[in-house]
């Protein structure tokens, strides 16, 4: 899934060791939103200290997340998870991606219509 807007929150990174492995964890989290008419927020997570850094997002960038969805249990209740695997710059998107320009406007003469307002020529076979 993806999703398109603005970065508008940059939360502090959290860290820790898996009480499984033994491992170093990093996960960041950022609060995007779209331009819609209503515009949306997702709170959305880099994990790894790795991907935060290659990704290296910044306030106010135009970006679109591409994300996967989880759900996991913590003391009887389930919670949403929305991990970003990628993160691609707005302006640096292909531009097959991208919005085609729109055509240029040529000054052709437009035809007379068949009928002139206040004619009441009315020739309807019923």
């Amino acid at each position: 899934m993806e999703f398109t807007g603005k970065i508008i929150a940059i939360l502090n990174p959290k860290g820790g060791v898996s009480s499984r492995t033994g491992n170093e964890w990093k996960v960041q989290e950022f609060v995007i939103e779209d331009h819609g008419q209503y515009p949306r927020k997702m709170c959305f997570e880099v994990f790894g200290a790795d991907k935060i850094a290659l990704f290296n997002i910044q306030m106010g960038e135009e970006l679109t997340v591409s994300f996967d969805i989880d759900a996991s249990p913590w003391q009887n209740r389930w919670f949403n998870r929305i991990r970003a695997w990628k993160v691609e710059r707005v302006n640096n998107m292909n531009t097959t991606s991208q919005t085609p320009p729109a055509p240029s406007i040529t000054s052709a003469p437009v035809p007379a219509p068949d009928f002139l307002e206040g004619e009441n020529n009315d020739d309807l076979p019923f």
